[in-house]
């Protein structure tokens, strides 16, 4: 089955309000899948865009802990926008969908929390081969 733009979610990230400050955590029922690989964007350019790829097997939830940033994804028909700008709400997305992050405000940081370890092997880095993957 091919995943398309509908199974992508906004994930409420669980916050302990305080008067000292807010706290948000991630923790294995928070998130549809165990994450093994913790990364984050910091210091892009406004005009720059990161992404630009799919994955095969390795799905993604994105969150702007700090700034923001918009994130466009593609399922190969269709084509949905998300401006992220809150850090207690995260952005999932599912094997099969092309992203790219672009429109970094300074000072933005994307937190990325992935299913799997790299492997360059997973990655569709094509977007005339990621349109091929999904006939």
């Amino acid at each position: 089955m091919k995943t398309t733009l509908n199974a992508i979610q906004l994930i409420k990230i669980p916050v302990v309000e305080d008067t000292r400050g807010n706290l948000a955590f991630i923790q294995e029922d928070v998130l549809p899948f165990e994450f093994k690989r913790v990364y984050y964007l910091f210091d892009v350019p406004s005009n720059a865009y990161r992404g630009g790829h799919s994955h095969i097997t390795q799905q993604e939830t994105l969150i702007a802990l700090s700034g923001s940033f918009e994130v466009v994804l593609q399922d190969g028909l269709e084509k949905k926008s998300f401006i992220l700008n809150k850090p207690n709400v995260g952005l999932l997305i599912p094997t099969g969908i092309w992203r790219e992050l672009q429109n970094f405000s300074s000072g933005a940081v994307c937190l990325v929390l992935a299913s799997g370890v790299f492997k360059e092997e997973d990655y569709i880095r094509d977007f005339d081969e990621f349109l091929e993957s999904k006939k």
